[in-house]
């Protein structure tokens, strides 16, 4: 019997293009939750004396602050593995179950000192460190390249370690929810119910730090921020598109470097997602990383 030809290929001994997933990495205790981190990694050759370092995407997927689902772009997460990145999704506690802002913010920093205190076990570059976020973690994201290494953000883990970053990227996050903040008790049900549980116990106090929670309220001139990639659809009808146009012209003004995509006739999540949009975006990363 004739057989076809047996076709011979080089293996891939550095492992060249291949990515592998380090899953549930317990990353905080201190805050009376467990906080895991599911991680995408080049797959490397383990036996090699010296071990590369790669940059590091902190990513944190919307949940409307509650708890986010950390798989949901694990598949577009790991196109950046393979190319050479680090990328790490977070998790964060769920403001439904008693934890106010600052909990968010404080918990997606706290990852970040994880994670550059863990750098050689990760194989991370702790200089090269950028966020990207949707929604509401659009929305952390903005605030983490704002307020780096703020006092008032840092929890008592790791707290020798930085929680800045080089660059952030926003997918439509809500930057500016001052009407809702201060209008509470005239929301919608559900509005008021998350809303009420970000301020916490109802007082002028929680109420003046809820409003912490707007990136344009952390901009100011004469500071030297990281690049900013903002990108929405607009077709948006959980976020509205000016929530967008608002932190570009905010940090422009500023003397920021920001960047406004317009994803025309795109909603929220869903058909806003494309390649043409995942380049504009790695473009970004690679050049701010």
């Amino acid at each position: 019997m004739a057989y076809k030809e047996v076709k011979v290929i080089k293996n891939n001994p550095t492992l060249k293009g291949m990515a592998v997933m380090i899953p549930d990495v317990v990353f905080s205790t201190g805050q009376g939750v467990d906080l895991k981190m599911q991680i995408v990694k080049p797959w490397a050759d383990e036996s090699a004396k010296e071990q590369p370092r790669y940059p590091l995407i902190v990513f944190v997927q919307g949940s409307a602050w509650t708890f986010p689902d950390v798989y949901y772009e694990l598949p577009q997460l790991a196109q950046f593995a393979r190319e050479g990145y680090v990328v790490a999704t977070l998790t964060h506690r769920n403001c439904l179950d008693g934890h106010p802002f600052p909990a968010y913010l404080e918990d997606i920093k706290t990852g970040i000192r994880f994670l550059r205190k863990n750098a050689d076990t990760y194989q991370i570059d702790p200089k090269r460190v950028g966020i990207w976020g949707t929604s509401s973690g659009g929305n952390t994201a903005l605030l983490v390249g704002l307020t780096g290494d703020e006092k008032r953000y840092k929890t008592e883990e790791y707290p020798e370690f930085s929680d800045s970053v080089k660059m952030a990227v926003d997918c439509f996050g809500p930057t500016d929810l001052s009407d809702v903040i201060e209008n509470i008790p005239q929301m919608d049900e559900d509005t008021k119910a998350l809303f009420a549980a970000l301020r916490g116990e109802d007082t002028k106090e929680n109420l003046e730090k809820l409003l912490e929670m707007n990136p344009v309220n952390h901009i100011k001139e004469g500071i030297t921020y990281p690049p900013f990639l903002i990108l929405q659809g607009n077709q948006d009808t959980v976020v509205d598109y000016s929530q967008s146009e608002l932190i570009y012209h905010r940090l422009s003004d500023a003397g920021a470097d920001a960047t406004l995509i317009c994803v025309d006739g795109a909603p929220h999540e869903g058909s806003f997602w494309g390649n043409e949009l995942l380049d504009i975006i790695k473009d970004f990363i690679n050049r701010n990383l």
